[in-house]
């Protein structure tokens, strides 16, 4: 069963894997290494990363190295870009109201 994108980086270790591998392609030996859990344990989180293809597994001999899919990263930042346009525009209006009461005090 594919997971959920959004409660894939729902967690903050799974979010920390994604931004390690956004530096550099990493095996999950060296992932276990930088957190305190079993290599199994990060196996289970880059699975589903990789169900949501957030991560895309390269075989490198007989290690696993995995990427970060800037593709599929795209495809969130642009469903984010719709809400981000709207916070920028009521920022925006929130500006000129505090500006506005600010020239009525003076």
């Amino acid at each position: 069963m594919k997971q959920d994108i959004f409660q894939a980086i729902a967690d903050p270790t799974r979010r920390a894997i994604l931004a390690l591998i956004a530096m550099q392609a990493l095996t999950p030996n060296v992932l276990a290494d930088k957190f305190d859990m079993s290599r199994q344990a990060v196996s289970k989180h880059i699975k589903v990363l990789q169900e949501c293809e957030l991560v895309i597994p390269e075989q490198s001999g007989r290690e696993i190295y995995y990427h970060l899919n800037p593709t599929k990263m795209q495809e969130l930042d642009n469903w984010l870009a719709q809400f981000r346009t709207l916070w920028e525009t009521r920022f925006s209006q929130l500006d000129n109201v505090l500006l506005t009461l600010n020239q009525q005090k003076q």
